[in-house]
């Protein structure tokens, strides 16, 4: 009963972060469009969340459960749980110094680590090859990010201009939710399956990836009440730290991070989506020159990206050594 408790305590709590850190910025970016509903925003992302999986598979799921170390065995759910919570601290304590950054890397790191110091097998390629595409998709951002915003100042203005950029914002909005559930999302579908997991049949090995509608439809729930709660203080940083005004710019931005995310995704390869906005909007906004970006927000922000990975790794190992020895 207290293994199911604490699974279940971690699953809520991760995923309510999850839409604190993940779920705000997407719709902070969105709302950065003037006339964007903010309630149809926020209600096409949680319906995208809910059926994504339904439609687009769990690939990036079984990644965190399958590909990164061998959770299959009896203390597999545990070791899961402790690399969770490694990254869940690690992340709140980066982020209370105003180091925002990426928890997907964090879980990563973490989950990795405690099944290195557990003695669980670690595959390492599997692990190279995530790490790569994780590092890659950024950069891909941020190159069509400075393409698009390049593009858009050369798109001629005309009456309708207006609502055709609108409706392009809808597309690019959408499309963003789509790349996010299929990829940077799976990761809240992975720790909930687990703690769904271990409330059935109790701790044990990480068993398959499931996703029932009843829980599926708490989780895009939850999400969003996370979203909704830190949206305020996220769209504030958004404006600190990277500038981009023009519409078309914000559509280039969206365009820029769905493309490197659902890139990944075709690997099956789980990247950040919040590390793809930002680096989407940093290449729109340095369209203009250099000066139209924040620089020091951006180098807090990659200092925090650099600290992530070693610091949940070494801290996994820990706990993961721990559980060990006792």
């Amino acid at each position: 009963m207290e293994w199911t408790l604490a699974f279940a305590v971690v699953a809520v709590l991760f995923v309510l972060i999850s839409g604190a850190n993940d779920g705000a910025t997407l719709i902070g970016l969105g709302l950065r469009f003037p006339s964007s509903p903010g309630w149809a925003m926020a209600a096409l992302l949680a319906v995208v969340i809910f059926t994504g999986p339904y439609v687009l598979g769990i690939a990036v799921a079984r990644t965190f459960t399958e590909r990164l170390t061998g959770l299959g065995t009896r203390d597999g759910a545990t070791v899961f749980l402790a690399g969770v919570l490694i990254a869940v601290a690690v992340v709140a304590v980066l982020s209370g110094r105003g180091l925002p950054t990426s928890l997907t890397l964090a879980v990563i790191g973490g989950i990795t680590g405690a099944g290195l110091g557990a003695g669980l097998p670690v595959s390492w390629p599997a692990l190279g090859a995530v790490l790569a595409i994780g590092a890659g998709a950024p950069l891909v951002g941020l190159l069509l990010g400075y393409l698009l915003g390049a593009l858009s100042r050369r798109v001629p203005s005309y009456r309708r201009m207006p609502r055709l950029v609108f409706a392009a914002h809808l597309l690019a909005y959408t499309a963003q939710c789509v790349a996010y559930a299929v990829n940077d999302g799976q990761k809240m579908i992975a720790v909930v399956s687990v703690a769904v997991g271990v409330g059935r049949h109790g701790p044990g090995g990480v068993g398959p990836v499931e996703v029932p509608p009843a829980w599926m439809a708490a989780l895009a729930a939850l999400f969003l009440v996370g979203a909704l709660t830190s949206l305020t203080r996220v769209g504030e940083r958004l404006g600190r730290g990277l500038v981009i005004t023009r519409p078309l710019h914000i559509v280039s931005a969206e365009t820029a991070a769905t493309g490197a995310v659902l890139g990944s995704s075709a690997l099956g390869s789980p990247v950040s989506m919040t590390q793809s906005i930002t680096a989407g909007v940093v290449g729109v906004a340095a369209s203009e020159g250099a000066r139209r970006v924040r620089w020091q927000s951006v180098m807090n922000m990659g200092t925090a990206w650099l600290i992530t990975l070693p610091s949940s790794m070494a801290l996994g190992g820990v706990a993961g050594l721990t559980l060990r020895l006792l």
